[in-house]
């Protein structure tokens, strides 16, 4: 488990939830947590904020 790690509470709507078992059961991840993490690590480093950010999606209007 590499770096420091902070437990905190997130609210997701259950298809979320599903996004994230499928990538830990598609990818062998440990958790919920690491599928997550690794999305913020690549949002970190290769994503485009604005396109992440700025763009409207209305999955739940």
């Amino acid at each position: 488990m590499a770096g420091d790690k902070v437990t905190v509470e997130v609210e997701l709507n259950p298809d979320m939830l599903t996004l994230l078992d499928d990538a830990v059961k598609d990818y062998r991840l440990a958790d919920r947590g690491k599928a997550l993490r690794c999305l913020l690590d690549w949002l970190a480093v290769d994503g485009d904020r604005d396109q992440v950010f700025k763009k409207i999606r209305c999955r739940r209007c």
